[in-house]
């Protein structure tokens, strides 16, 4: 291995090597370069567009107003990963978000998810008192299970093509992380992971104001409607530690946008050597033998690397950067099945005046405020993603708003306000007409719904720019749009993921791994998949330093 501290890349010999290339420095991508450089090895990153983050950054709707373009509420970031890296150190703040989400439930109301379980009981006391107490303990138990699922965040799920010995161990670890659980747990573990929200939902809760308020914070970029199956998992995802001191179902705004995130993680990549190249588009993964050996630029250069982690998704990677004739057949066959066509898209806007929400407390704080989530009825949100399935845009969508400069006043200028919007059930692929051409008629249709709970919005609005689920596959390289680098159902998670026998970041290919939110556990700004590649290599350099040379004495 070369020295950790590189000299920067205008002053390296010609033909000079790396000890790893990683592709892309969206936050996955700068958690394993900083984790590998950390260890002694020579990293290089290499950025397709001018900025560093991929989805989670900072980025200008006018001149002065900045915001969270794509992601935009750091909620399961891991605390290892803040603490390895020495985020705080770097600059990385973040303000819980409490409450955790606002909705509008009907006939002028409001109902708040706070941080405080006894006081998101008594919200829900206002609309049922059965739906209050039942509230309590479905927390209680929902925390619980996603205790025992945290630990596989930072570690590779069970190698199904393990086998003798090796298959052993597994079993082992896997039996380990669960000699706890009850036989009852075990069943609502799996009825959560397979089931259906709104079979959920309605055999617990009673008022159609509780059922919207899990909605609510469920469905972020998945595929399908809240009775499918599988779409129950969310409660117990969003129930993962997070922030800086592991609490469970952490949601917080980042000071200085999301950007600050994978700012402080190319801060901590560059504090061990990591050299970091923007505007760097990689053409071509090399192979010779079977072996990663590094990449070829857009620009024709080439560059050298034993090892290659790739932070784009798995079917840019294997189909797009890989030649045909390094991968098996079969598993190209099995990456190109991978379930994509991105659900979501996204609205930033400037607005030269605060939003005044319909039936918010006169009292909110500025925290409050900051928060409105535009959810339908269950029956509703089911309808929204069988249209969208069908190729139409639905009438009612699911609208995520965050306000963020009422909490971080550095994002605007006085006399401006900042304000992205998340929104679910839209499809890829238009029925009729393209993207292009829709754009700004559908983000009109988007202002108009948030002005029936925001009236004030539309008349406010300085600046604004719409990103369609095409322009987050052309802007930020998501292949179909897919914000999460592969749909999140049981049939491409844990040991699925991104294929069966490839599950733990190796690839056909020795030496390049798959480090992003295709690989276990999946999409999110938690840094988990880049802390897991990251040790998957560096658990394998040390194999391969142990095992005898051939030819060498016995």
């Amino acid at each position: 291995m070369t020295t950790a501290a590189a000299r920067p890349d205008a002053e390296r010999r010609a033909g000079e090597r790396y000890d790893a290339i990683v592709i892309g420095a969206g936050h996955n991508g700068l958690t394993a370069a900083a984790y590998l450089a950390r260890a002694g090895l020579s990293v290089l990153v290499l950025e397709r567009r001018e900025i560093v983050g991929g989805c989670c950054v900072t980025e200008e709707v006018a001149p002065g107003c900045r915001v969270s373009f794509t992601s935009y509420i750091a909620s399961m970031l891991m605390p290892t990963v803040i603490r390895d890296l020495d985020l705080g150190a770097h600059g990385l703040r973040m303000v819980e978000c409490d409450p955790i989400l606002t909705t509008p439930v009907g006939d002028g109301q409001i109902l708040r998810w706070w941080a405080s379980t006894e006081r998101t009981a008594e919200e829900l006391r206002r609309f049922s008192q059965r739906d209050g107490d039942a509230f309590l303990e479905v927390d209680r138990k929902l925390k619980a299970l996603a205790a025992y699922l945290q630990p596989f965040f930072l570690e590779p799920p069970p190698n199904l093509a393990a086998t003798g010995i090796d298959r052993l161990r597994e079993l082992w670890r896997l039996a380990s992380r669960f000699h706890r659980i009850s036989g009852g747990e075990l069943a609502q573990m799996i009825e959560f992971l397979t089931g259906s929200l709104g079979e959920f939902l309605d055999r617990h809760f009673e008022s159609d104001a509780a059922k919207r308020m899990f909605l609510a914070n469920n469905v972020y970029g998945k595929h399908g409607g809240p009775y499918e199956p599988g779409s129950a998992m969310g409660l117990l995802f969003h129930l993962l530690s997070g922030g800086d001191d592991h609490i469970q179902g952490f949601n917080g705004h980042v000071m200085g946008g999301m950007g600050a995130i994978t700012q402080a993680l190319a801060a901590s990549a560059r504090s061990h050597g990591t050299q970091i190249r923007v505007s760097s588009p990689v053409a071509r993964i090399l192979a010779e033998a079977g072996r990663a050996a590094g990449v070829v630029l857009e620009s024709g250069e080439t560059i050298h690397a034993g090892l290659v982690l790739s932070n784009a998704d798995p079917k840019r990677t294997f189909l797009g950067l890989c030649h045909p004739l390094d991968l098996p057949t079969g598993f190209r066959a099995d990456i190109a099945a991978i379930k994509m066509a991105g659900p979501s898209a996204k609205l930033n806007m400037v607005l030269s005046e605060e939003p005044q929400v319909v039936g918010r407390p006169a009292d909110a704080g500025p925290g409050e405020r900051a928060m409105l989530t535009l959810a339908p009825t269950l029956e509703g949100a089911q309808r929204c993603a069988e249209i969208a399935r069908g190729g139409d845009i639905p009438d009612e969508l699911w609208i995520d708003c965050v306000i963020p400069s009422l909490v971080d006043d550095s994002l605007a200028p006085p006399g401006r306000w900042m304000m992205t919007c998340f929104i679910q059930y839209v499809p890829y692929r238009l029925r009729e007409g393209d993207w292009d051409s829709r754009r700004e008629a559908f983000g009109d249709s988007i202002v108009r719904q948030i002005a029936k709970f925001m009236p004030n919005v539309p008349g406010a609005i300085v600046a604004r720019k719409v990103l369609t689920p095409l322009d987050l596959e052309r802007i930020y390289g998501l292949t179909e749009g897919n914000i999460f680098h592969g749909d999140l159902n049981m049939r491409q998670l844990f040991s699925m993921r991104p294929t069966p026998g490839w599950s733990q970041y190796r690839t056909p290919i020795e030496g390049l791994y798959l480090c992003g939110a295709g690989a276990h556990p999946g999409g999110g700004v938690t840094g988990a998949p880049g802390h897991n590649a990251a040790a998957q290599v560096l658990a394998d350099l040390k194999r391969r330093q142990r095992a005898p040379r051939r030819g060498a004495a016995h």
